[in-house]
């Protein structure tokens, strides 16, 4: 008989190669305002429409040598990366969980932090599809899987009030949404109005907005935590190394907050608060 939590993940690792497909459509085309409907994939080159057996995720990368078939333009090895990488995620979570609607949360989750981490990479730009729908997608799935958090039934209880386990995943959902992102701009602001120049994006705040809704208010915050961490040591290793100017170096935080919130969904977040517990 089959391992059925294998089978499940190798599913749904089928399956994300190509969700990581249309992610790699979403990321060259979002941060343009460009239609991921229409046209069809084409080669940026030469603009010549790719056939389907050039589009199999993975494997028509390698196929050709990472060359266009028409004009033999290099292909980004951001394109089988994506795919490999959401595949991954797919699979983990489909054999962690089974194919269940917590799956299918956290598979939706990995899809648009994957999308945002390469699209700031390239383009320093976090596309309000992912963030502001991400937010949104993140508030319906809290009254049928719990928000992995207990701070807003703390504070409930705190006043009394007892909400019920769906009330509370969405209050969950709200305050982990709202309240970091909150004191993200308001960094943000202060930065700008004693720097002069800005110091976080907004996008960056939306992001985390929609993190929180999906993760809660102690997911969110570990994932500014560890994002910061990563960003600090990083992009400093890469200014010093490339010698750029400190001052004018523009860090894709998104690119940060989007490892460490895949990290935090894949890990749990108990191994980090049990540090201090």
């Amino acid at each position: 008989m089959p391992d059925i939590p294998l089978l499940s993940g190798f599913l749904a690792g089928l399956f994300g190669l190509l969700i990581g497909s249309f992610l790699n459509v979403c990321i060259h085309r979002w941060p343009q305002d460009l239609s991921v409907v229409a046209p069809r994939s084409h080669c940026p080159g030469c603009e010549q429409q790719i056939a389907w057996y050039d589009n199999i995720p993975v494997f028509s990368w390698m196929f050709l040598r990472a060359r266009c078939r028409h004009c033999k333009q290099p292909i980004s090895w951001r394109y089988p990366l994506v795919e490999l990488l959401t595949a991954v995620c797919f699979f983990w979570f489909a054999a962690s969980l089974g194919l269940t609607l917590a799956c299918l949360k956290y598979c939706i989750f990995a899809a648009m932090q994957i999308g945002l981490l390469f699209s700031d990479l390239e383009t320093l730009l976090l596309p309000d599809q992912f963030t502001i729908g991400g937010f949104f997608v993140g508030l319906a799935f809290a009254p049928f899987v719990p928000v992995p958090d207990s701070t807003f039934g703390f504070i409930a209880s705190l006043s009394g009030s007892s909400p019920g386990p769906r009330a509370s995943s969405i209050g969950e959902a709200l305050l982990g949404g709202i309240l970091p992102a909150g004191s993200l701009w308001l960094m943000g602001w202060l930065f700008m109005k004693f720097r002069q120049k800005d110091g976080l994006g907004f996008g960056d705040v939306k992001m985390i907005a929609m993190v929180g809704a999906f993760l809660g208010l102690r997911g969110a915050l570990l994932t500014v935590i560890l994002g910061s961490i990563a960003g600090s040591v990083i992009g400093l290793a890469y200014i010093k190394f490339t010698r750029q100017d400190v001052g004018d170096y523009q860090l894709p935080f998104g690119t940060f907050l989007g490892a460490a919130a895949l990290a935090v969904a894949v890990t749990g977040q108990n191994w980090y608060w049990s540090l201090f517990g």
